[in-house]
């Protein structure tokens, strides 16, 4: 009796279950989606072109920066950051390589972290940046940062 109980809760609960673990899935890939495509419109792009108009609207107002580049310590707030952005000749203009990598994207619920590679100048950057979905957009909160050799 125990066992055909049992077998009609699951059959009843599975069709619910698969529902919900497909409207899930759904909103997992249309979520990875939305951050590769803000990596890829506004932050990829912004950083080649120099463009603040796109940067900022990739990035949460809020942001802060860390990591090191050529073993120094990199500690910037987002005003800091877009300025230096502001003042710098842009990749694009320069004439040197430029590219922009997405490694992984990973999220639960309203945080990501992506994993990204951006080559410029003559630096190779390995990025993490952690992502929160604010009044339906994904938007950058925090960045870390670090140069290699490849």
């Amino acid at each position: 009796m125990k066992t055909h109980l049992l077998t009609a809760f699951l059959l009843c609960a599975l069709p619910g279950l698969q529902a919900q673990l497909s409207k899930k899935m759904k909103n997992d890939i249309q979520d990875s989606t939305a951050v590769a495509n803000s990596l890829e419109d506004f932050y990829f792009k912004g950083i080649y072109e120099g463009n603040l108009d796109l940067l900022n609207q990739v990035f949460n107002t809020g942001t802060l920066l860390f990591g090191d580049v050529k073993g120094q310590l990199y500690a910037k707030t987002l005003d800091q950051y877009l300025d230096g952005v502001k003042n710098r000749q842009s990749p694009k203009d320069s004439g040197k390589p430029f590219k922009g990598e997405i490694i992984s994207i990973k999220l639960v619920n309203s945080i990501a972290i992506a994993e990204v590679k951006v080559k410029m100048y003559d630096f190779n950057y390995y990025e993490f940046l952690s992502f929160h979905k604010l009044n339906n957009r994904w938007l950058i909160v925090n960045k870390m940062i670090t140069d290699t050799n490849e």
